[in-house]
């Protein structure tokens, strides 16, 4: 019987990114390695639980689903979320920063001090600075003052980081343009909190540790994985939870590792990618095929 492995997700140092799978251990991940795997024939895909505890029913969660969490240990991880604004008394010292993910598209944020870039490489910004440091609820009224005053949003979708990964200005100084003029509009904002201590713009790009140079175009991205289905690829970038996988076929397919969290994977039985694949330029709910 093939052994079976269960993912719980994709996780980022500087040292590059690394599959995590239950039980603590990790597969490094580097350019030009294959990465393989089966869903388990006849499986289900089942609710990854919430903060760190089991789903205690088990309970059956859609294969295009990226959290992976049925109603209530999704209702159970956002209550326990900073992201979500639901923890006002955390004592350790937050950081505000200022990511871009491309032409036009730069947020505001904050992660935990003690977390370095980690929250960045998750979120595959090509290029960052720090904005702040200070306790949790001033770095949330400063993330608020720049979505208010400078109109930053603190979000922005992967579907829109994907579409432009391959045709990123060549240059880190071009790059980090956008993050220079409104760190520098930020900083001279009137309102910010006086425990939040401003910190010089000190731009940190990511497009190495990601494989971004010279990136070939995807041609669409796995919608969802399917018991008794296949992928295999060889990796040739990586962001934020996305894998971008040269296919047998000389096609370029994006993987959100997400999808790959609730299902029992298994050794690849034969090297193809045969899963749904959502061309690129297609309506969210097309399916243009399998590969």
């Amino acid at each position: 019987m093939a052994q079976v492995w269960k993912c719980v997700g994709l996780r980022w140092s500087v040292d590059g990114p690394a599959l995590a799978w239950d039980g603590g251990r990790r597969s490094a991940l580097t350019w030009g390695k294959r990465v393989a795997f089966g869903i388990a024939e006849g499986g289900v895909r089942t609710c990854a639980g919430a903060r760190g505890h089991g789903c205690p029913v088990r309970a059956a969660v859609p294969g295009r689903s990226t959290g992976a969490r049925c109603e209530e240990c999704a209702r159970l991880d956002r209550a326990h979320s900073v992201a979500a604004d639901t923890i006002a008394d955390d004592p350790r010292p937050y950081r505000v920063y200022l990511a871009w993910f491309g032409p036009g598209m730069l947020k505001v944020g904050i992660t935990a001090l003690e977390r370095g870039p980690a929250r960045l490489l998750e979120q595959g910004a090509v290029c960052f600075s720090w904005l702040g440091a200070g306790p949790l609820m001033a770095a949330r009224r400063t993330e608020e003052l720049l979505r208010a005053a400078l109109r930053v949003p603190d979000r922005i979708p992967y579907a829109e980081k994907r579409a432009v990964r391959s045709a990123l200005p060549g240059t880190e100084a071009e790059r980090a343009a956008e993050i220079a003029e409104v760190h520098a509009r930020a900083v001279a904002l009137g309102g910010w909190p006086e425990s939040l201590r401003r910190e010089p713009f000190q731009p940190v790009d990511h497009v190495g540790v990601f494989g971004l140079a010279g990136l070939v175009p995807a041609d669409g991205e796995v919608s969802e994985l399917v018991a008794g289905r296949v992928v295999s690829g060889e990796l040739v970038a990586a962001a934020g939870p996305d894998l971008h996988l040269a296919t047998g076929g000389g096609e370029v397919v994006v993987l959100d590792t997400r999808l790959m969290t609730g299902w029992e994977l298994v050794p690849a039985g034969r090297d193809e990618l045969d899963v749904p694949v959502r061309k690129f330029g297609e309506p969210a709910g097309t399916q243009g095929g399998l590969w």
